[in-house]
């Protein structure tokens, strides 16, 4: 073992497919009623840094009558404060700004003019009361070839099915430039659907759908230590997944969304994007989406994608429609976006950040490509028959686009860096899976686990490693450029790049239900420079 610091279950057709703390539930319903002066219940962020910058974020309470999503209360000035040191001796910048019901009394100030590559503290201050301290870090400058960069890397928070032990184990840290949020920040669900037994329940108890509701999910989610322990030492990078908005979701629709009982579509993300972007420490790109890119030094540019805003309504496992090239994942405005970004980049290496897994994943047929003109005439999908098609594998002529990309531009060293499916991969992206090794690998991901969020097991309710062994198993032989999967872990990554390779430490928690969990390392993979693929490292990186 290693420290690293010295409502709707049936519907869900894949992996991704209590009570309360009392001290947490006053909280999470607004601030007590005697309550006069303004309270920073929900502690202090930042995120998205840049060389010269970041953004700061909290949330007052105002008066006793202002919980979130009451839409309730006056505005408010609230002072804000970047210094070099903890005890804030050293102030380098400092400014006002006015937060009201408007935006939930939320506030943001996006600070520039600092140092690169640099710690500071900050913390907001209104009417009379302060906030907690946080830590930051701006990032490296353009040119700078720093000696590592390093993120922690998380995805898939369910607060009903477990604690937050992860985002706790990487506040420890001091060793962080920031920790990179691949999606399902927050679930949609009513209480007690998903998952059916958890060890503390949500606010609001329905499923979340109105922009009040989605406001008080945020505010829920904010009251936990361990969560506020992560916002409060690092910057935060975070993109949206589906639970964000509802499951499986898609430009026109979800799995989880019921027109008519449950609302227009559109009015329901809009009301999801909308408390979204009050309560995460996340800028907005283009037209409120969450596609972006960040620079870390020469080493690493870091290309962010939002596959839900844009992408077609998914299509049926095994159906040849998977390559129908009218149907996207990303939009081809994305795309394009994209294939720019990484053709002109001067970085070391190419990082993408996407939910949802671009390595195929494919059982039980053979691949179209293998059988020429009777595939296609059969209507068998090019890459055999998909068991995820909410995955990259569901938009085939997309992902076939961005590696043809990678190889005509010698686009080299990307690594994708993936959420969503509630397990740890370690994968080769190939041109050509059916004919891998022999096709050429164009690039190489690496898939987290979820923070609580049901594995395998837990769907199936049988001790660790028992059926997911098989299951790994089966997987790696049908699937040759699949070097590792655990199926049965929770957890969190640590990525650092250096000019000569990108490693992924995986650590695992001991029990997702209890409160002080520990974790352990368990695997490192890494990429070497120039290779596009991955192999095992012996021990993470000190």
């Amino acid at each position: 073992m290693t420290d690293p610091n010295s409502p709707r279950p049936a519907r869900r057709t894949v992996v991704k497919a209590g009570a309360a703390s009392a001290a947490l539930l006053p909280l999470a319903a607004g601030p007590p009623a005697a309550a006069a002066a303004p309270v920073f219940q929900h502690g202090v962020a930042s995120g998205d840094p840049l060389p010269d910058g970041v953004l700061l974020w909290t949330r007052v309470t105002p008066a006793p009558e202002s919980a979130p999503g009451s839409g309730a209360g006056p505005d408010l000035a609230v002072d804000w404060q970047i210094a070099e040191d903890a005890a804030f001796a050293r102030v380098v910048a400092r400014g006002t700004t006015t937060t009201s019901a408007a935006t939930d009394h939320t506030v943001k100030a996006d600070v520039r003019g600092l140092r690169p590559a640099t710690a500071y503290w900050f913390r907001f201050t209104a009417g009379g009361a302060d906030s907690p301290t946080g830590r930051t870090r701006t990032a490296p400058a353009p040119g700078d070839a720093a000696h590592a960069v390093r993120f922690g890397v998380v995805s898939c928070a369910n607060w009903e099915a477990g604690w937050f032990s992860a985002y706790r184990h990487l506040a420890a840290r001091r060793d962080l430039d920031a920790v990179l949020h691949l999606g399902d920040y927050l679930y949609e669900y009513a209480a007690g659907a998903y998952p059916a037994e958890g060890v503390r329940a949500h606010s609001p108890a329905h499923e979340i759908t109105t922009l009040a509701d989605y406001r008080l999910r945020h505010a829920t989610y904010k009251t936990d230590p361990d969560l506020r322990s992560l916002h409060a030492a690092h910057p935060v990078v975070a993109i949206w997944d589906d639970h964000e908005f509802a499951n499986d979701a898609w430009s026109g629709g979800a799995e989880n969304h019921t027109p008519g009982a449950e609302g227009d579509w559109a009015r329901r993300v809009a009301a999801a994007k909308q408390a979204y972007f009050e309560w995460m420490p996340v800028r907005p790109s283009t037209a409120g989406t969450t596609y972006r890119r960040l620079r870390f030094g020469a080493l690493a540019d870091l290309h962010l994608l939002d596959l839900r805003s844009f992408r077609s309504q998914q299509t049926t496992a095994g159906d040849g429609g998977v390559d129908d090239p009218d149907r996207t994942i990303t939009g081809q405005a994305q795309l394009d976006w994209l294939k720019a970004g990484l053709a002109s980049s001067d970085a070391s290496w190419q990082l993408v950040g996407t939910s949802v897994m671009i390595s195929p994943v494919a059982f039980g047929s053979v691949p179209a490509q293998l059988l020429g003109p009777l595939g296609e005439l059969l209507g068998l999908p090019a890459e055999g028959l998909a068991v995820n098609v909410d995955q990259w594998d569901g938009y085939t002529d997309d992902r076939r686009e961005l590696l043809a990309h990678l190889r005509e531009k010698a686009v080299a060293n990307t690594v994708f860096l993936t959420g969503d499916i509630h397990m740890a991969w370690a994968n080769d992206v190939p041109v050509q899976a059916a004919t891998y090794p022999l096709s050429p690998s164009a690039a190489t991901e690496f898939v987290v686990t979820s923070v609580t969020s049901d594995n395998l097991d837990d769907i199936l309710k049988v001790q660790p490693q028992t059926v997911s062994l098989v299951a790994a198993a089966a997987v790696q032989a049908a699937n040759r450029h699949v070097k590792w999967v655990d199926m049965d872990s929770h957890g969190y990554g640590v990525l650092d790049v250096t000019a000569e390779r990108a490693q992924m430490d995986y650590y695992v928690l001991s029990d997702r239900a209890d409160r002080n969990a520990t974790a352990a390392w368990a695997r490192s993979y890494r990429t070497r420079s120039g290779t596009q693929r991955v192999e095992r490292a012996d021990a993470p990186v000190r």
